[in-house]
């Protein structure tokens, strides 16, 4: 269970805070509900307690766990499907799960794709919210503003 103030990631959402635990009766059935800030877009959120884990809420990655997302975005000759719709669905699922890593292979994958064929608009959307998520998770591990998260990142991808 998680307390007020911890840092956590919302899969698809972003990284928050939570601001409060809060019981609502909702359908007649009092249920507990984590209130979270989503601190790239102001977006407040009502998360159940019961379902967190289900929906992939964890906490934010440690210090440490940053050296290992910058080692995956250097990977070279890294093989991704020729088929956009394959390629794209391969691409939501590794977002979705939640997981940084598989946040920072999309990231990876579409940037260097991007760099050689034009993406289709649903992968540079794609590509965008994958390069946020982790800039903002990096920035609010580290405790640093976004943008020297943002270069953090951006360093790493053009160092292949």
């Amino acid at each position: 269970m998680y307390q007020l103030g911890d840092k956590v990631v919302y899969p698809m959402h972003g990284v928050g805070r939570i601001d409060s635990i809060e019981k609502k009766v909702v359908l007649g059935k009092k249920t507990e509900f984590y209130i979270i800030n989503i601190i790239n877009s102001g977006m407040k959120v009502m998360i159940p307690v019961d379902n967190a884990a289900r929906i992939g809420l964890r906490p934010i990655i440690q210090k440490k766990d940053i050296k290992k997302v910058l080692t995956i975005i250097k990977q070279e000759n890294v093989v991704t499907e020729d088929d956009w719709k394959l390629r794209y669905q391969n691409n939501i699922d590794k977002v979705k799960s939640g997981s940084i890593f598989e946040v920072a292979q999309v990231t990876r994958d579409l940037y260097r794709r991007g760099r050689s064929k034009e993406l289709s608009i649903m992968e540079r959307k794609l590509y965008e919210n994958a390069y946020q998520l982790l800039i903002h998770e990096i920035a609010l591990t580290k405790d640093v503003a976004v943008e020297e998260a943002g270069n953090l990142i951006s360093e790493a991808l053009s160092s292949v």
